[in-house]
């Protein structure tokens, strides 16, 4: 009888776990559809260049997470990243997505979902207990924050460029 209530038990926590990364996988994809239609959107060709980068990164986080459902990769084939958060999202509004964007903004509106995607993970890892999941969620969280890093990078040169005098 115990042995088929922990069976039971583990079957649970698996299926939470597995509806927990089938989210993630679900959030993956509609953030690269989220920068291919901004990509439609926008005339700057560097801005559609770092928009499609972002796009093959949410596919590329998409792949990892089907391969750790899959067994095929573990959380080690994610690495914690150094990040910079410049907190720009926190501060600036989100501007509106319409076509013709200037390059600041469409970066803007980068940072702002790649918050969105980090405080997700990072939400999901503030309730799991220590562990290979809650592991995962800390990892994918700072891949999102990395995004965002780039993404305020880009707003902050293109909104405020250099000038010769420095």
């Amino acid at each position: 009888m115990m042995k088929e209530i922990a069976s039971e038990m583990y079957t649970m926590k698996d299926r939470n776990v597995k509806s927990i990364i089938e989210t993630a996988i679900q959030k993956e994809r509609e953030a690269h559809e989220f920068y291919v239609d901004l990509y439609n959107l926008v005339e700057d060709t560097i801005a559609k260049d770092a928009l499609l980068f972002l796009a093959e990164e949410e596919t590329k986080h998409e792949e990892f997470l089907r391969n750790y459902l899959r067994g095929t990769h573990g959380i080690d084939a994610l690495k914690l990243d150094e990040v910079i958060d410049y907190e720009i999202a926190q501060y600036l509004e989100i501007p509106d997505i319409e076509k013709g964007m200037e390059a600041k903004d469409i970066y803007l509106v980068a940072a702002h979902r790649e918050l969105n995607s980090y405080n997700f993970y990072k939400n999901l890892a503030d309730i799991h207990p220590d562990g290979e999941v809650k592991d995962l969620l800390l990892k994918m969280a700072n891949q999102e924050l990395k995004h965002k890093e780039k993404a305020e990078y880009l707003y902050s040169n293109t909104a405020f460029p250099q000038t010769a005098g420095g």
